[in-house]
């Protein structure tokens, strides 16, 4: 069984990627990992260099190909990989889809402490990061809300998170 962890940038799935893979004792895949792997070149560096189209053709092919060759694994996926193509229904149908949801507060706090590292919101001012965030959010919801399961994120610990998620998908 492949768990894809879907959600706005900050909402946890990587973190919470490493605890379920490490509770389930599954392969880990985090498919910004794996584009960085391909390509050789950062997230950033991707989007600066070859723009945002190309980094989703990548996204698409390599969650292709995941679904494809893996059978057991905890998938990590990108905030907006969701939003793209017809990814939402691939996901889907080849996983057991999570949406891990924050609130626009939360992600706020997370994201200002990680704003260089993120291309999408590198360049908006801090104030006005809650208001994008909010705008995001609504846009992507009609996608993440299409996940088979949904876990609130606030105020819990990654394990707590882990923990949902293993009772929600009925696993050992």
């Amino acid at each position: 069984m492949i768990i894809s962890l879907i959600g706005y940038m900050g909402s946890g799935k990587s973190h919470i990627s490493k605890v379920l893979s490490q509770k389930l004792q599954l392969k880990l895949i985090d498919l910004d990992k794996e584009i960085f792997l391909k390509n050789r070149m950062t997230i950033p560096e991707i989007f600066e260099k070859r723009g945002e189209i190309y980094f989703r053709k990548q996204e698409r092919l390599l969650l292709e190909e995941i679904f494809d060759t893996e059978k057991d694994c905890i998938l990590s996926l990108g905030g907006g990989t969701p939003a793209y193509y017809n990814n939402i229904e691939l996901i889907t149908q080849k996983s057991e889809s999570v949406y891990l949801r924050s609130s626009v507060k939360t992600l706020t706090e997370r994201l200002l402490k990680q704003k260089q590292k993120r291309p999408l919101i590198a360049k908006i001012p801090d104030e006005d990061l809650p208001e994008f965030i909010a705008k995001h959010l609504f846009e992507r919801q009609v996608f993440y809300g299409q996940a088979k399961y949904t876990v609130a994120t606030d105020a819990k610990t990654p394990e707590e998170i882990g923990d949902e998620i293993i009772a929600l998908i009925n696993l050992p």
